[in-house]
């Protein structure tokens, strides 16, 4: 692997971003600036690498970051799509233009050669890089192993090091089946973007799920007393959240511990999604639809503008019906039959999608205006993280604690407010162990339906895909979490330009 970086040096800011050769990353300083001359700039004004932070985030919604052409490479957003396709709660209700097709079938994630498996581990490794980077200044400035100790410096290590991690985490769930016992080689590390520190082989589970944890308890320190102008910057809370993440998807008994201290942590300074932004009910069309950063409930998110040139290549290009889309021209994303069928009929959230034509998100997701195809350049925003995903992992803590009463108190005091009546959720008192943790992974899947999050979930419980009968492929057919089709495989690039990575 080599590394290539470009650092965008501007009057609002610097933007670090790593860009590609076809097929590899190349460490020859771009026509903007080396990593030398970024740690230069930085000496003479630290606020210039909260700048370089900042590119990291652009690269999030930035079209063509995962090396390609295709109209679903649009950073994190367009690798939600493919992990809930992968999880097969989003169904890809047409062909006609070819999107996720080969992804559908299942058949793209065990050929090296597809595109779907690159964009993910190139997109993922750039972040990575670019937070290395940033990384790699400060440590040349304060010493190895040294914290940070003014404001300034602290609010961008805790934001470089949560980006590292949240890189490394979705590696580990796209491409590796499991922690497992922590033995197996999944994927280089690496902690420098030093040129001499390229090709390097794959690193087991347990090295890479430390680093992870290590960085973000490190981001949770950093971050302590930081404010953040704008709800696309990572902060304390944001590293909390992927701590969360992280900690259960490695899953031991005192991950689970932490899990549910954290996700308290998070339900303590953020409200649920209110009931009055759930669904279209006819009279909320410009205060709902899941397309607002101002959400209270939204943790992580981006205010798109028109400043930003986003259109059909982007997250609501792909599935809103009401944006010039492929949902709208013939690709509709539609949920699964199955999962909208386990959706009770006292539950709010079933209205979210219409029956008729083909359970498509209509009422879930909109543009204000909601005409069908009307938005035709994107201003609607991007939801990376909400503190509903907390509010149900902290349920799913208390279970996995042994902690069943708790538990169900949790999840129905999360639940009331999307059931109709206070009686509906009588179920949940005679749920315990198991038939308690599936109930929480199905409100789970419900709640945060196309929003990249049923894959992780899907990892987490070691659960069982059962694909409804409107899928197009494989209708009917259930597959397990650890099947090689529901993980990626390293792609050709890095197999062919990496001669350490299986040594």
């Amino acid at each position: 692997m080599k590394i290539k970086y470009l650092v965008l040096l501007g009057l609002v800011g610097t933007t670090v971003l790593s860009s590609c050769k076809k097929g590899f990353l190349d460490t020859e300083p771009s026509e903007f600036t080396s990593p030398e001359q970024l740690a230069a700039a930085a000496a003479q004004d630290p606020k210039v690498l909260l700048g370089s932070i900042a590119g990291l985030y652009t690269t999030m919604f930035t079209v063509g970051v995962g090396g390609t052409t295709g109209h679903d490479d649009f950073g994190q957003k367009g690798i939600d799509i493919y992990t809930d396709m992968l999880a097969a709660d989003m169904v890809l209700g047409g062909v006609a233009y070819g999107w996720y097709s080969n992804l559908a079938r299942l058949q793209s994630t065990t050929d090296f050669t597809r595109n779907d498996v690159y964009v993910p581990w190139r997109y993922y490794y750039r972040q990575i890089f670019g937070a290395n980077t940033v990384i790699d200044v400060l440590t040349a400035k304060l010493g190895v192993g040294v914290a940070p100790t003014n404001a300034t410096d602290r609010a961008t290590m805790g934001q470089a090091r949560a980006m590292r991690a949240y890189g490394y985490f979705y590696l580990t769930q796209l491409y590796a089946k499991e922690y497992g016992d922590g033995t197996a080689k999944i994927l280089p590390i690496y902690t420098t973007a030093d040129a001499d520190s390229i090709n390097r082989p794959k690193a087991t589970a347990k090295q890479v799920w430390d680093l992870m944890i290590l960085d973000l308890d490190s981001a949770v320190a950093q971050l302590s007393g930081f404010t953040r102008t704008a709800k696309d910057q990572v902060d304390r809370n944001v590293a909390k959240g992927l701590l969360c993440y992280a900690l259960s998807s490695r899953g031991m008994p005192a991950d689970w511990t932490r899990v549910q201290t954290l996700s308290q942590e998070i339900i303590a300074a953020y409200p649920k999604t209110d009931s009055t932004q759930l669904f279209f009910n006819g009279t909320n069309a410009a205060s709902a639809g899941f397309n607002s950063v101002s959400a209270p409930a939204w943790m992580w998110g981006v205010d798109i503008t028109l400043a930003q040139g986003l259109d059909l290549i982007s997250w609501w290009g792909q599935v809103d019906q009401t944006s010039y889309s492929y949902a709208w021209a013939g690709d509709p994303k539609r949920i699964d039959k199955r999962l909208y069928d386990s959706i009770k009929t006292s539950d709010v959230r079933r209205l979210q999608f219409s029956a008729a034509p083909g359970l498509q998100p209509f009422n879930k997701f909109w543009a204000p205006a909601r005409t069908s195809g009307g938005q035709r350049q994107i201003v609607t925003d991007l939801v990376y993280m909400r503190s509903d995903e907390f509010y149900l992992l902290n349920a799913e803590a208390k279970a996995r604690n042994g902690q069943d009463l708790d538990a169900r108190t949790a999840l129905k005091s999360f639940l009331a407010n999307r059931y109709r009546t206070a009686a509906a959720l009588d179920y949940i008192d005679g749920l315990s162990g198991q038939a308690l943790l599936d109930e929480i992974y199905l409100q789970t899947r419900i709640e945060l339906w196309g929003e990249g999050k049923s894959y992780l979930a899907l990892k987490r419980n070691k659960a069982t895909v059962n694909r409804g009968s409107n899928h197009l492929f494989e209708a009917g057919n259930s597959f397990p979490y650890n099947d090689p089709k529901l993980t990626m495989v390293i792609p050709q690039a890095e197999v062919l330009n990496n001669p350490n990575l299986n040594l």
